[in-house]
């Protein structure tokens, strides 16, 4: 109608008060629900850092989910173990700087034990962080692997006739670098326990200072083609690259496993182990429990535990799936895996098994490393 005026829509700057507080009470809602969760979630469940090194990740972090679930079947009580994953000499400094501070500490070799407490009592701390007591989990030796052919030929069993062969006749040669890997440590160590006809728990620093020793163990590394981070890679180059890429190598025994019949598949011959007749190191990988000032007692107790539950048949059986040798003198050697096919031996027990070196000693191969070492790589 004329003269009527149209109402005109009003628009709300704000919502109604209904639809506000609706909000609010969802939001409300949602933030006690995750707090509640969040609560219930932590409840029961008690964590331990174990700081460990990664030629057993993969054994690991199969066998930790299923000691947890056990742990709280047996207890009724949570237990998360944290696996950390670092080198072993990088685990040694980590714990050093106080970067990690693990309840438990297993480094691939015992040989670095002593080389910790050392560090450790350097820093200023009147008691050891590694006890004297501590457990084996897993085993593996460190050998000389090469071609079948070659080996035979020049009748290869000691570092001592790797050095003889130096003398005479080009190889090329490769280990790890001692600063980077346990292997190349343990390898270096070997040549100059060979070198100076000592066992290596005898060496001192003098032995790392004598130029006889020095220029044997240099004309050895002097046949050296790289010097990697891992054992690992030695065994992968010598199979996809072949005999004339490398021809002898120390490494852990399970990377001869690994890289045997691939090798034999694609060059004709195989990749096999060496065990050294004037004995081998092992990597014993230690379950060290540490007594550290973050370390409490309870912690201590789960530790042994999960110890204890690495230790069991069952779970020393999976290990050797990994190419590990059982430290529970209880559980049967695989013998599927582990034969001369492999490339390996199922029995070495005339292998005789050396102990580690002291800390200065390992300090000084560290610091001598450098000189003795291929310049050219």
């Amino acid at each position: 109608m004329k003269g009527q005026r149209k109402g005109k829509r009003r628009i709300r700057l704000f919502p109604k008060r209904g639809y506000i507080l609706f909000l609010v009470g969802i939001l409300v809602g949602f933030l006690i629900f995750a707090l509640i969760s969040a609560i219930f979630e932590g409840v029961g469940v008690r964590a331990i850092e174990f700081l460990y090194t990664s030629e057993k990740q993969s054994w690991l972090e199969e066998v930790t989910p299923i000691f947890e679930h056990w742990y709280f079947t047996e207890y009724g009580e949570r237990i998360s173990i944290k696996l950390t994953v670092t080198g072993t000499h990088d685990s040694v400094v980590q714990i050093l700087w106080g970067n990690v501070k693990p309840v438990a500490w297993s480094p691939a070799s015992s040989i670095w034990i002593p080389y910790l407490n050392l560090m450790w009592e350097k820093l200023g701390n009147q008691e050891k962080i590694a006890p004297d007591i501590w457990n084996r989990t897993v085993l593996s030796p460190l050998v000389i692997a090469g071609w079948r052919s070659l080996i035979e030929d020049h009748s290869i069993a000691s570092f001592n006739d790797l050095f003889d062969l130096a003398r005479i006749h080009d190889f090329k040669y490769g280990h790890p670098d001692p600063r980077d890997s346990n292997g190349g440590t343990m390898a270096v160590a070997l040549e100059f326990a060979e070198a100076a006809q000592k066992l290596p728990e005898n060496l001192t620093i003098d032995d790392f200072k004598d130029e006889s020793i020095l220029e044997l163990v240099s004309l050895l590394e002097s046949k050296a083609v790289y010097y990697g981070r891992s054992t690992g890679f030695f065994g992968r180059w010598a199979a996809e690259n072949g005999p004339s890429s490398i021809s002898f190598f120390s490494v852990y025994e399970n990377v001869v496993l690994d890289n045997s019949l691939k090798a034999e598949k694609k060059w004709g011959q195989a990749l096999v182990a060496i065990y050294p007749e004037n004995g081998t190191l092992f990597t014993d990988h230690p379950f060290v429990i540490l007594d550290a000032p973050w370390v409490e007692s309870w912690q201590k107790e789960v530790a042994q535990q999960y110890l204890s539950f690495l230790l069991s048949n069952d779970n020393q059986l999976k290990a050797q799936q990994y190419g590990f040798r059982p430290a529970n003198p209880n559980v049967f050697l695989n013998t599927t895996i582990f034969n001369e096919s492999n490339g390996v031996r199922a029995n070495i027990t005339d292998v005789q098994r050396l102990n580690p070196l002291e800390g200065e000693a390992l300090e000084a191969l560290f610091t001598v490393w450098i000189k003795v070492k291929n310049q050219g790589i």
